[in-house]
């Protein structure tokens, strides 16, 4: 905000922005108000009223604007910006008529006039730095004593946005002269937690741009979401100048993807060419929740987009009515003079007609054509800016005692010179400026951001997880696959000779289900690799310790039935028949049991779930939030394991080949081995590699069993059928 202390600083000023200008009439009253917009020496365009306190403005009424080249060797080209915003131009025009109705206004700032220069974003930090240091020229040609005080990363100076919501903004140690008449995202962001939670969308997807507003408002979301349970499977960034491919590449995402709801931060401007790209190919089926940045954009509301964009919900601020704002937003009248390129603009996008030749007469009614520009019925970021204005004018009301008594009494007291200390200068704009100042200087990025190779920018972080394409994960399937296949195998060899002795010898019920239970164990280790999701991070440890301890069960039954079997040759023994097929199989019932109760309890009270853990690179793995879960999963394992073991050890010596006890006696040293080992390599394994680690305990313990029992009989079976009859069970025969 420039305050002009003397007439004739106000004759410079006025000076300086001679020529080119146009003069407009105030088409209500008749009025000519010294309203003008003009080409500055730098080539960008403004609107300028001249004014004893001119505040600044940055909209953005172009969307899409071209990344600059720098050779360092010529001089930049000026950024071209394409993409006319209606909405974004009713943003503009509600400024100046929020300015001119507070000129009107003999209470508020009797005696000072409020002027505005207003100038054009793009909506590219490029731009809107251009601007910037376009209007600090224009702050230090007013005299010695107006020097705009620094704020804002490069130069500091008292801010109000309308629309900037970031975060980000509210530490006032960095930026303490930041104002705003728009809240935080903080509060959208619980909000669009809320919703999502609330219909029970624990699996999502986020989409975003490289501003901080995305960066920001995205990070709050999956950091309170993943607190509630929630998964963010993807995160996909459109950048400022995004190309066909990298557009295609996005929408390629989208349709292969398993979320189906999608949250978006993003302007409706930064959104046009990958919707238009998914309309292109009638993507359907995507619950899409929008920030408020675009979820009330007409422009997204046309045909084209509805079978794509229906049942969008978000958060939109309240819609109020501005009095006078309709009447004076359609009065606004075309020139192909100098000075009127901002209306001309926006009179060729209304109408498709072009301005400098006779095929635009100026007559059209804006009053027949409804436009995101025409409709305020409802406005909400218009209303934003209204507010922001009138802030400025109150601030201004107390700063120079407009209600002071004295020789003054009844005017505001106009200073002839300010401290350097002060604020003289409010801008508006829409963008937050911040940039690198040098190698000297670091700023932190985002979390799941890193730096690139220069160290200049933040890009978004390569999520890692044990994926099937790594040489690691192929190798882990591969041999999870030969086991299962070699379980089938041998589940069919014990089919085809269940009536031999061997078989028959070796309580073929109890082998069969150990089979069975042997290609569970191997399966389970299948659901450990790929990106960790909703359903995988609740099924893989339960799927492991059922399958596991189901397969223990049937060895602690095949262990007692060796023992009892030997036992009955004992005179006066009744242990075999009081064990028979009913209690060995209430004996696995039972033994299972806990486990499963166990499992389900965790599942349902505790469950695991995605998350995305920044201490290794950004590892995405399952969080379990109740430890202890795993940990008596494991316990109820190893007691199993600990009961097989020692009765097996018991029954090691017993006589005749059908004696099973030495076999078990070797697999569960295998096994004790193994899951021994795990636990201190699962603990010092590093982000993905504690994946494999586990993966790796449940194979060789399973191998362990599939060999160590399975392998001696299929021998037999397969190489020496003569011994596979009753009489070669005993250590006797064939000697």
């Amino acid at each position: 905000m420039f305050f002009d202390a003397s007439v004739a600083e106000r004759q410079l000023q006025r000076t300086w922005f001679k020529e080119p200008c146009l003069k407009i009439g105030d088409v209500r009253s008749g009025s000519s108000l010294p309203q003008c917009v003009k080409l500055e020496r730098s080539e960008l365009l403004a609107l300028h009223l001249d004014g004893d306190v001119v505040i600044g403005g940055f909209f953005p009424l172009h969307y899409v604007a071209s990344d600059p080249q720098y050779s360092y060797k010529t001089k930049p080209e000026t950024t071209s910006c394409s993409g006319f915003d209606l909405r974004a131009f009713r943003w503009m025009m509600t400024m100046v008529f929020a300015v001119e109705e507070i000129n009107r206004n003999s209470s508020l700032l009797p005696g000072v006039k409020l002027g505005y220069q207003i100038m054009d974003s793009c909506d590219h930090v490029h731009t809107s730095l251009k601007v910037l240091f376009s209007l600090v020229t224009v702050a230090q040609t007013l005299g010695p004593f107006n020097i705009p005080l620094v704020i804002n990363c490069l130069i500091t100076f008292n801010n109000v946005s309308y629309f900037a919501t970031c975060t980000c903004l509210t530490d006032k140690q960095l930026y303490p002269s930041f104002l705003r008449t728009v809240p935080s995202d903080l509060f959208q962001v619980r909000g669009l937690v809320q919703l999502v939670t609330f219909f029970g969308w624990f699996w999502v997807g986020t989409i975003g741009t490289t501003d901080d507003y995305s960066l920001y408002g995205i990070q709050a979301f999956s950091d309170l979401f993943g607190q509630q349970g929630g998964c963010v499977e993807f995160h996909l960034t459109i950048s400022k100048s995004s190309t066909v491919a990298e557009i295609q590449k996005i929408a390629d995402k989208l349709q292969s993807s398993t979320a189906r709801v999608v949250v978006v931060f993003a302007t409706e401007g930064q959104l046009v060419d990958l919707f238009s790209e998914l309309a292109r190919r009638n993507v359907t089926g995507i619950q899409w929740i929008a920030s408020e940045a675009w979820v009330t954009a007409s422009r997204l509301a046309s045909p084209n987009f509805h079978s794509l964009l229906e049942g969008t919900l978000g958060f939109s601020f309240p819609g109020v009515s501005i009095p006078g704002l309709k009447e004076f937003l359609l009065n606004v009248r075309p020139s192909p003079k100098p000075g009127m390129e901002f209306v001309n603009m926006f009179w060729e996008e209304q109408f498709g007609c072009v301005v400098e030749k006779p095929l635009c007469t100026g007559l059209e009614d804006l009053r027949y054509v409804y436009s995101s520009y025409s409709d305020v019925t409802k406005v909400r970021i218009s209303y934003n800016v209204y507010k922001a204005v009138y802030a400025i004018a109150h601030a201004l009301h107390t700063f120079l005692n407009c209600d002071s008594v004295g020789p003054s009494r009844g005017l505001c007291e106009k200073h002839s010179s300010f401290s350097n200390g002060q604020f003289l200068t409010v801008y508006m704009h829409i963008s937050v400026l911040c940039v690198f100042k040098g190698s000297t200087e670091c700023i932190k990025c985002p979390e799941y951001f890193w730096s690139d190779k220069e160290k200049v920018k933040c890009v978004a972080g390569v999520e890692e997880f044990l994926s099937f394409y790594d040489k690691m994960g192929i190798i882990l399937v591969a041999i999870t696959l030969l086991g299962f296949i070699l379980t089938t195998i041998i589940t069919i060899v014990f089919h085809r000779f269940r009536y031999t002795p061997i078989v028959k010898a070796n309580n073929a019920e109890i082998s069969f289900l150990l089979l069975l239970s042997l290609k569970l164990c191997f399966l389970c280790s299948l659901v450990f690799i790929g990106q960790p999701s909703w359903w995988t991070c609740r099924l893989r440890q339960a799927a492991f310790g059922i399958s596991f301890v189901l397969c223990l069960s049937c060895l602690l039954v095949k262990t007692i039935v060796v023992l009892l079997a030997f036992r009955a040759n004992v005179p006066g023994s009744r242990g075999q028949m009081l064990f028979g097929t009913s209690q060995q199989r209430i004996l696995i019932l039972c033994t299972t049991a806990p486990q499963i109760c166990l499992c389900t309890g965790w599942v349902l009270g505790a469950p695991p779930f995605p998350f995305r853990n920044p201490n290794y690179q950004i590892v995405v793995e399952c969080k379990e939030p109740w430890p202890p879960g795993f940990y008596l999963l494991l316990g109820y394992i190893g007691l199993l394991a600990f009961a097989c073991l020692l009765l097996a050890f018991l029954g090691r010596k017993l006589p005749d080949r059908f004696n099973e006890a030495k076999f078990i006696t070797f697999s569960m040293l295998i096994f004790w081995a193994v899951w021994i080992s795990f636990i201190p390599a699962y603990v010092s394994s590093p982000g993905n590699f504690s994946v494999a680690v586990e993966i790796f305990a449940i194979l060789a313990s399973s191998y362990g069993l599939l060999l160590c029992i399975f392998v001696p009989k299929c021998y037999i079976i397969l190489l020496h059928p003569e011994k596979n009859i009753k009489k070669g069970m005993t250590r006797k025969c064939c000697r």
